[in-house]
């Protein structure tokens, strides 16, 4: 095997096992905390500092992988990541506090977008500027990596039920050191070359297309966690009555679903289009048919369609469309970015996607707190109107996206 293919494996299994991690992470934390009677607006802000960290983790890593190499930006993200879990796992039950498991969360978001931006930059510098490779794999990365977020979604609620909080978080831990020990052994030279001469401000993008796409997907994320994220999963459990691990187990199939999806995009909109690969105005017509999903939603549960139809019915086709559009960004910040500045880039593009996911977390919890003083339903339906409004400016933006791409960019 190709040292390069070797080392872009072994950077894919970590990142697997990082995201399974962080997804059962997410709903242990989220559940075991809404059990201990938080509202939705305490279990929002328990994942505050995760998408604070992201921010900053994403603009920082970016300039990180330049100067030491993607391998050391992955390793780092192991390592923070099992930090994050012996700070709940060893913690005395006292100590398990907001602003406590807030800090963990803090390490836990560094973890996984260190790990991102390794796998993902890894690709660009493996398929090069080849169209039909570089859209397949990164197809193939975005949609496993969202399947293994799923399962982990399901694990998650599952061991809660089965073991309990503490004993979990030494299974995850677990899992995380094994991961690590094996890239370490596995993994042959660098990945990318580092380079001491790279300076902190050319981590700001000054490509137009990457600052659009960039711009765009603030929104695209703003727009699935402002709902899914805090007041899907207490909705499910508090007005459907679904137990905890039937809601993540929920939420596992349609991650996983989703990532299924987005690993067959190139096919599925090969057959739709005739493309052989996206470009703007593929982004512009599915943030189009997207928005109008959540009004759907919204619309359904107000003309009294019961809420076991209306949500789970349309957070399917919701999920559906949103991971296409998802997949065509993921290929067109790849294909924009320059390959002498692909971490940069990329760094930039995922520090505006945990942007997205801030807003919408902030939002998830404080519109459905407030919503639910009148009704629950109506605490849910803020969110999706909220989450229509932020598809519509997705639209807008994307409008601007260039169509085409660079003939360097088209080869099969």
């Amino acid at each position: 095997m190709a040292p390069g293919l070797r080392n872009y494996l072994c950077v894919t299994a970590a990142y697997w096992a990082d995201t399974l991690t962080d997804g059962a992470l997410r709903m242990l934390v989220l559940f075991h905390f809404y059990e201990q009677g938080y509202t939705a607006w305490q279990v929002a802000s328990l994942f505050l500092f995760y998408e604070v960290f992201g921010i900053i983790t994403n603009l920082v890593g970016g300039w990180l992988a330049v100067r030491f190499g993607l391998k050391s930006t992955l390793y780092a993200g192991l390592v923070t990541q099992l930090a994050a879990l012996s700070m709940l796992a060893f913690a005395p039950e006292p100590w398990l506090t907001v602003p406590w498991v807030m800090a963990s969360q803090a390490f836990s978001g560094i973890a996984k977008d260190l790990t991102k931006m390794s796998s993902k930059s890894a690709v660009k510098l493996i398929a090069g500027d080849c169209e039909g490779q570089l859209y397949k794999w990164v197809a193939i990365l975005t949609g496993s990596k969202n399947a293994l977020k799923g399962v982990g979604f399901f694990v998650g609620g599952l061991l809660l039920s089965v073991t309990g909080f503490q004993p979990s978080l030494f299974i995850l831990g677990g899992l995380v050191l094994s991961a690590l020990l094996g890239s370490a052994l596995l993994m042959r030279g660098g990945i990318g070359e580092a380079s001491k001469k790279a300076k902190f401000t050319q981590m700001f993008s000054n490509n137009r297309a990457v600052n659009l796409l960039a711009a765009a997907r603030v929104f695209l994320f703003g727009a699935r966690d402002v709902w899914f994220v805090v007041a899907l999963p207490v909705f499910l459990s508090s007005v459907i009555g679904w137990k905890f691990w039937q809601a993540g187990a929920f939420m596992a199939s349609w991650v996983i679903g989703y990532g299924i999806v987005q690993a067959f995009t190139p096919g599925i909109l090969r057959s739709r289009t005739g493309k052989k690969a996206p470009d703007g105005k593929t982004a512009v017509a599915l943030a189009a048919v997207l928005a109008v999903i959540p009004a759907g939603i919204a619309i359904a549960l107000e003309s009294d369609v019961a809420p076991v139809l209306a949500v789970p019915g349309g957070l399917i086709v919701f999920g559906l469309v949103f991971a296409l559009n998802s997949s065509v960004h993921s290929f067109l910040i790849l294909a924009y970015a320059d390959n002498q500045k692909v971490a940069q880039g990329v760094g930039f593009y995922y520090m505006a996607n945990a942007c997205g996911r801030l807003a919408g977390t902030v939002l998830s919890g404080a519109l459905y707190q407030h919503g639910i003083s009148g009704s629950p339903i109506m605490g849910l339906n803020l969110c999706l109107w909220a989450s229509s409004a932020f598809l519509a400016l997705t639209v807008v933006i994307s409008l601007a996206l260039p169509r085409g791409l660079k003939d360097s960019q088209k080869c099969m």
